[in-house]
């Protein structure tokens, strides 16, 4: 009889769950799902982003259902890997219970980098490539974690 291999517990966390942990949330599900619980949190609640929600719908990831979530929310669960996703996220990471890794894999803030934007369309850019940038890390997880 085979042993039936338990899905990785992942959570990506951010200062406000906005953006950027949510779309690592949303690529891991999509891309990973098999294999990969995905959550994700913030140590604040700042809301979904429309624009993250807008530029991973462009790529078939449905992330309009998220909400943003604190890291108090999950306290139940017991994660393998906590990715921060941003610095202050790290830099402020409370101490997990059990075994949890905490992990640093920083993307540039969509919101900041989109202040300087012109247009709607530069603005969403901004958004576009940190989506890519997340959706290549999360293209080689859990190898990436081992």
């Amino acid at each position: 009889m085979q042993k039936v291999q338990a899905k990785l517990k992942i959570l990506f966390l951010c200062t406000g769950n906005s953006c950027r942990s949510q779309m690592a949330e949303g690529w891991c599900r999509h891309l990973k799902g098999d294999i990969i619980d995905a959550y994700s949190a913030g140590i604040e609640t700042h809301g979904l982003n429309p624009c993250a929600v807008k530029v991973m719908a462009e790529v078939g990831v449905d992330i309009s259902n998220h909400h943003s979530k604190l890291l108090a929310e999950l306290e139940s669960i017991e994660f393998d890997y906590v990715i921060t996703v941003c610095g202050h996220a790290h830099e402020s990471c409370p101490f997990f219970p059990g075994n949890a890794k905490v992990v640093h894999a920083g993307f540039d803030d969509p919101p900041k980098l989109a202040e300087a934007a012109a247009t709607e369309e530069d603005k969403l850019n901004c958004y576009r490539r940190v989506r890519d940038e997340i959706k290549k890390y999360v293209v080689s997880l859990p190898q990436l974690l081992k």
